[in-house]
């Protein structure tokens, strides 16, 4: 299924606050606590709340909530563990448009990040001695192409080099008739290679379909009724399945866009498609038991290595893949990752283990704002502690858009300001700036960054959006709210 590996996501622009136009806050709210005089102006649309500098389930949560609804997420579960502990468990929106609204029971498509289920699978069998991934794939489809060659453990890591089947980001006509996998894997895997095995890494959902294959060859069970006794049902995802039937209770509907119209219910993938590559459905509070099973090694013990040590290629380059989950480093922690999408459906998933830490997000929307979204809470999650002072006054929207205002008035209110500040920004050159800033219209909003700390100060990184244009800025304040830095970049 199409998915970008949350190992090649980064961390993007983080909250959206509408700027209630707030010319008195900078001299009445940032030096200390006076009560607010001036009337906002109604703004444009409703405000947003911003992400918190520290992590607050509530906070967070509504948040959550107002982001979700802005973003055109039709439902959503976001799930978030801290120190082992399931500290947030959140449900938005329906199970399908219109319908009966997502609870923490609604299961959802996870798309690709069944893969590491999977490879869990392998692993298990391994420690059983009923199949190794060092095996050659000839030992079970010799008429597969250059079958002798490649291993399990190439079509975990993506290193075979047999061509991705499903490598575009919707529904095409193939899949809307059934295919016997075995069928699919004499059509892709029996294909001539797009590379030598382990020359390069390249993803590919048809080494997984393989893979899954393979373990229903060994184990003479359907994959979905041996994850469900060997996998499921140890690390307590009670209500998880693979392939549930179409209209099964309890499962969410996927839904797309058709060039930028309203979410509407799209089809999933015909039978045999999916299935090992990205066909369990399950919810953010059972993956992320699923995370604290990884982080503890409760289920495979030290072989959990197999599923987060990176290949190396044959030219001694790292893969920062292991096996059915991508690694990387942020905010000096290692972070296990993967990310999935089935039509209609898109799913995010990381995990530090060294924390025992995790951040889930399900949507049965097609859209990129969720890994954003995702993105924006695992780095807040993981933010090392007090890292960003706590500052003293009205939020950093609110500040940058007064500030603003008041160079478009050619009139800056300095009181609040630090004196190097105030120098810069002396009488001439405000009143020269005034005409050419004014022409720019009314701004409509303002965007924040999550604060970031630099010399005990608090250093937003800010949009000012006008109708028509986009304006970069930097604020920088003390903890005390005096503005240190306010700089226009572009």
């Amino acid at each position: 299924m199409p998915t970008v590996d949350a190992t090649m996501l980064r961390p993007r622009r983080a909250a959206t606050i509408v700027w209630p136009l707030a010319l008195a806050l900078l001299a009445a709210g940032a030096c200390g606590p006076r009560p607010r005089t001036t009337t906002p102006v109604a703004p444009v649309e409703a405000a947003r709340p911003s992400l918190p500098s520290r992590f607050d389930a509530d906070a967070v949560a509504t948040w959550f909530d107002a982001q979700a609804t802005a973003r055109g997420l039709v439902g959503a579960q976001l799930g978030v563990m801290r120190d082992g502990e399931v500290v947030l468990v959140r449900s938005h929106g329906t199970a399908v448009r219109g319908g009966a609204p997502v609870t923490p029971q609604t299961a959802f498509a996870i798309g690709s990040i069944t893969k590491q289920f999977v490879c869990a699978a392998a692993v298990l069998l391994q420690q059983q001695g009923r199949l190794s991934l060092a095996d050659p794939v000839a030992k079970y489809y010799p008429e597969l192409t250059r079958a002798d060659e490649i291993t399990l453990d190439d079509l975990g890591a993506h290193l075979s080099g047999y061509p991705d089947y499903y490598p575009l980001d919707f529904l095409d006509s193939r899949m809307r008739a059934a295919i016997d996998p075995d069928a699919l894997l004499q059509r892709y895997a029996g294909a001539p290679l797009q590379f030598e095995p382990r020359s390069r890494w390249s993803y590919s959902n048809t080494g997984y379909i393989l893979l899954g294959r393979v373990i229903e060859r060994v184990t003479g069970v359907p994959l979905g009724a041996w994850l469900r006794e060997h996998v499921f049902g140890r690390v307590g995802m009670t209500g998880a399945s693979l392939d549930p039937a179409p209209g099964t209770a309890g499962l969410a509907a996927g839904h797309g866009r058709f060039a930028l119209g309203e979410p509407e219910p799209v089809p999933r993938e015909a039978a045999g498609w999916i299935h090992a590559a990205g066909g369990i459905y399950t919810t953010a509070t059972e993956l992320l038991r699923w995370d604290l099973a990884l982080a503890d090694r409760s289920l495979l013990g030290a072989d959990t290595d197999r599923l987060t040590t990176p290949r190396t290629l044959r030219d001694g380059r790292s893969t920062d893949y292991g096996c059915g989950l991508g690694v990387r480093h942020q905010a000096g922690e290692v972070v296990w990752s993967h990310s999935g999408a089935v039509s209609g459906f898109v799913a995010f998933n990381a995990i530090v283990p060294r924390t025992r830490t995790a951040v889930v997000l399900l949507s049965n929307t097609e859209t990129p704002a969720a890994s954003e979204l995702h993105q924006e809470l695992l780095a807040l999650v993981i933010a090392p502690p007090d890292a960003v002072p706590t500052v003293a006054g009205p939020p950093a929207t609110e500040v940058a858009g007064a500030l603003f205002e008041q160079l478009q008035r050619g009139a800056l209110d300095r009181r609040a300001l630090a004196p190097e500040l105030a120098g810069y920004y002396d009488d001439a050159r405000v009143r020269a700036a005034a005409p050419r800033l004014r022409a720019l219209g009314t701004v409509l909003r303002v965007e924040a960054d999550r604060p970031r700390e630099r010399g005990g100060l608090e250093v937003t990184s800010v949009r000012l959006v006008l109708a028509a244009r986009v304006i970069k800025a930097v604020l920088v304040r003390r903890p005390d709210g005096i503005v240190e830095q306010f700089l226009l970049l572009e």
